[in-house]
């Protein structure tokens, strides 16, 4: 690893618990102009003052809206996105050199694997995987067993995550992004097979709090070392504290009740 790689992931990393909670706003071309980020300097001010260790978002997001909050708190420059009418497609909208320009701490790159799509995809991975590391930049993927060639139900499957998991870091990812499957003994044997730092995403919205917060715990206890979580938290009324839940739970080991207290809910 060169040096800047492990300054940077020392960035990113809570240097109490090693582990790390990242919000993402990169949400807008993906699922549309939903609420919670149709007005995204407010969410984005909340978001900061909540001090998370890492925000995602595209470069127009960085540019236009981060700008105030520079070198307040890391953020990683999502590099592709995937569409609506294209879910399981990320194609690249920026590079390695952008991420460099805007003072990104790490470059984050979607893959889908099971469908027809994943040779591409892979090779679009391995070549930032190999650019970043020539400018010491870590990577991130958003990595997910959710192509055209299995079927939906399947796609949290213990298999198939660890499939998907496992490819990223096959290809020398830094952070690994995916589905938690749902339990804390088939998500431990996931982490247990990939031999990177696995975080959890956060998913379609959760109908409770409580569940995600219930998520965010077992997957911590699973071996996860944080969360990547968009929705779930600037969809919820008061996002901030949610934020301070989710720390306590990540950092300090705490309770699904003692977040509920922190969430006020």
């Amino acid at each position: 690893m060169t040096l800047g790689k492990e300054v940077r992931l020392k960035r990113l990393f809570n240097q109490s618990s090693g582990n790390i909670l990242v919000i993402a706003l990169d949400h807008a071309i993906g699922w549309g102009v939903i609420p919670g980020i149709d007005d995204i300097h407010k969410t984005m001010g909340k978001i900061v003052e909540a001090k998370p260790d890492a925000i995602t978002m595209l470069k127009g997001t960085a540019e236009k809206v981060f700008r105030p909050y520079a070198g307040s708190i890391p953020f990683i420059l999502k590099a592709t996105t995937f569409s609506p009418y294209q879910p399981a497609y990320d194609t690249a909208v920026a590079c390695v050199d952008e991420a460099v320009r805007l003072g990104a701490d790490a470059v984050a790159v979607g893959a889908t694997v099971c469908g027809d799509s994943q040779p591409e995809l892979l090779h679009q991975l391995g070549e930032f995987v190999r650019e970043a590391d020539l400018v010491g930049l870590p990577t991130v993927t958003h990595i997910y067993p959710k192509g055209n060639l299995i079927k939906k139900e399947e796609w949290y499957k213990e298999e198939n995550v660890k499939y998907a998991a496992r490819a990223g870091a096959e290809l020398g990812v830094d952070i690994i992004k995916t589905f938690y499957t749902g339990d804390r003994e088939s998500f431990s044997r996931v982490v247990d097979a990939v031999p990177s730092n696995v975080v959890v995403s956060g998913g379609p919205k959760l109908p409770s709090l409580k569940d995600v917060f219930q998520m965010t715990y077992d997957a911590m206890q699973a071996g996860a070392k944080g969360v990547t979580y968009g929705r779930n938290v600037w969809q919820a009324e008061d996002s901030v504290s949610v934020i301070q839940a989710l720390k306590h739970i990540i950092h300090e080991g705490g309770s699904v009740e003692e977040a509920l207290k922190i969430a006020r809910v």
